[in-house]
């Protein structure tokens, strides 16, 4: 698949994942004005089920947020702390360094993220970046 390819369809389905999204905020924000007159619906709304669904649609999209925070610096910022940012994702801390071990394990998420995150850009595929 060609780079103008890839990005115009991924431009199409930001478009239409964004048309959903406010489509299902419209209906949710019509629930929840309904659903103080209507017991019923009230307790639908309040069920595991529906609540579960909601957890993982608000996880989802603000794992999405900070996605997209993160990428829009190191893709548009051209300060030298973007370069320096868009550097240190390149590099892995120092072999011999000594940190304490919760360091080390935050480095080794953030390694790990960064990888992902560079994978994502350079492969050009349609791929959730986590």
């Amino acid at each position: 698949m060609e780079r103008t390819d890839f990005l115009d369809e991924v431009h199409l389905r930001i478009l239409r994942v964004t048309e959903d999204l406010r489509s299902i905020q419209q209906e949710l924000n019509c629930a929840a004005m309904q659903a103080p007159g209507d017991p019923e619906l009230m307790e639908t709304l309040c069920q595991v089920p529906e609540m579960e669904s909601l957890q993982v649609l608000k996880s989802a999209i603000d794992q999405m947020r900070h996605f997209l925070w993160f990428y829009t610096q190191v893709i548009t910022d051209e300060s030298e702390g973007a370069e320096t940012l868009r550097q240190s994702i390149r590099q892995n801390p120092a072999e011999d360094a000594t940190f304490s071990p919760r360091i080390q394990a935050a480095e080794k998420f953030k390694c790990a993220a960064d990888a992902a995150l560079l994978q994502y850009l350079s492969d050009g595929k349609m791929r959730k970046p986590n």
